[in-house]
């Protein structure tokens, strides 16, 4: 029986390690700059010997990459944005306002995590052409996102029948950014909650009908 159970000890203590890395190195990188962060500094912050890291990662460049897919994520689970419960959930709102609603709050909580590490791996992939190989040249995955929200919404009571999928996109697209959410967040003080209303009411005036005045 105990030796049934060790195993599963094992990979908990290692998830939990894993896991530990990626908030030390996501702290440091943030603060200090992918380049100027050492794999030493990470391994002291996380609490472990600096041959764990490498052990856990192989190399700098692999835990930078593991680091971004995880931020966007929110976690560990292989799971793609389309698919994700808050994503899933807007789409099947049942006005053109509750869709935007929901997309908007569920964007905002993925920017406040992924915003400030977009910075970091541009800075990254300028310094090291290395870097920019672990993302294949493809389409755009936040354009992915976007198009398939705005062909969803723009096809639900309360939308602006007039305006194309292919605009709705990208005011999604754009409004909804990284940029424009440091821009706001970092650089003006905005609270996230602030952004959220804010890009809440720019896109529903341009993506949904005019309220009806009584």
């Amino acid at each position: 029986m105990s030796d049934g159970k060790r195993p599963g000890k094992k990979a908990q203590k290692s998830a939990e390690t894993r896991r530990r890395l990626l908030s030390a190195a996501g702290e440091l990188f943030v603060a200090r700059g992918y380049g100027a962060t050492t794999l030493q500094e990470v391994a002291d912050r996380a609490g472990v010997a600096v041959q764990t890291v490498y052990f856990v990662f192989g190399n700098k460049r692999r835990l930078l990459k593991e680091l971004v897919d995880v931020t966007i994520a929110g976690d560990d689970l292989p799971v793609a944005t389309l698919d994700r419960p808050w994503f899933r959930e807007a789409m099947a709102a049942g006005s053109a306002e509750e869709h935007l609603r929901g997309h908007v709050a569920g964007t905002r909580s993925v920017l406040e995590r992924v915003a400030p590490m977009t910075k970091v791996l541009e800075i990254a992939a300028a310094t090291d052409p290395e870097v920019s190989e672990m993302w294949p040249d493809k389409e755009d995955p936040r354009h992915v996102v976007a198009t398939a929200a705005a062909r969803e919404l723009m096809a639900k009571p309360g939308a602006r029948g007039e305006v194309p999928v292919e605009e709705a996109a990208d005011l999604l697209y754009g409004v909804l950014s990284p940029d424009l959410y440091l821009l706001f967040v970092r650089e003006r003080g905005w609270t996230p909650e602030r952004f959220e209303r804010w890009a809440y009411e720019t896109l529903r005036a341009q993506l949904c009908a005019p309220r009806q005045t009584v």
